[in-house]
């Protein structure tokens, strides 16, 4: 039977900088808790929101995996190797920070907010070139099954990372049944409930729960109403 752990969207930590509103799934910032300081490999899983007109001022990063997830609205980005792009609902974007990396990000709407998925991994390999990669990932999505949309693997499909980690997402109807197999059987999974209900592994998860499970090759999903679910397998030992 796998292990697993359970994370109800109100037991995260909340930082509320007016302008800002992150919902925190593990450790981070002025929210400690050391009971939840990460998943395996996965180190951090914010659920931010930007007021129009808003944003991060320039910061550093180094030896990390940051991936964004646009869910509504644009995110302006702007790093110190010269990249400037907007991340848009469907995209996916990775930092690889390696050596180290300036980067800062803004709503530049003023009349609409913008929520994203900021999510930290700690990577295989240490102090490698720093890099960025964006893509569209909504082009890849069919109806009712899990697409993938980060993998270690630079030709496969979505973006690519220094990690033997997987991420996978899906828009589903109500009474969907899908079993996912993992692709690394020592590997654990993390579901994180983007909308909607779902039963997994005989777990009911609501809008923005989080569920973590290990020493299991595969999981069993069933949509209890429409939702859409972003699956992030992710090595337990790095």
């Amino acid at each position: 039977m796998a292990s697993t752990i359970l994370h109800k969207a109100n037991t995260r930590g909340l930082a509320d900088h007016g302008w800002l509103k992150s919902y925190q799934t593990f450790s981070f910032g002025a929210n400690y808790n050391p009971e939840r300081i990460q998943f395996g490999a996965l180190r951090v899983l914010n659920d931010d929101v930007v007021d129009g007109g808003m944003g991060f001022g320039e910061h550093p990063h180094d030896n990390m995996e940051i991936i964004s997830i646009a869910l509504e609205g644009s995110l302006q980005h702007e790093d110190s190797m010269h990249n400037v792009a907007v991340i848009e609902p469907g995209e996916i974007q990775v930092m690889s920070a390696g050596t180290g990396i300036y980067h800062k990000e803004y709503n530049k709407n003023p009349a609409q907010p913008v929520k994203f998925l900021q999510i930290w991994l700690f990577p295989n390999q240490r102090n490698v070139s720093p890099r960025y990669q964006q893509e569209r990932y909504d082009t890849l999505l069919k109806p009712n099954e899990f697409s993938q949309i980060l993998s270690p693997e630079k030709d496969d499909s979505g973006v690519w990372i220094y990690q033997d980690a997987w991420f996978h997402i899906g828009k589903f109807e109500a009474g969907i049944k899908q079993t996912h197999l993992l692709k690394n059987k020592e590997n654990g999974i993390y579901v994180f409930v983007i909308k909607g209900s779902v039963n997994v592994n005989g777990q009911q998860l609501d809008e923005r729960d989080g569920y973590g499970l290990w020493e299991t090759g595969s999981i069993d999903l069933e949509t209890l109403t429409e939702a859409e679910v972003l699956l992030m397998e992710v090595p337990m030992n790095y």
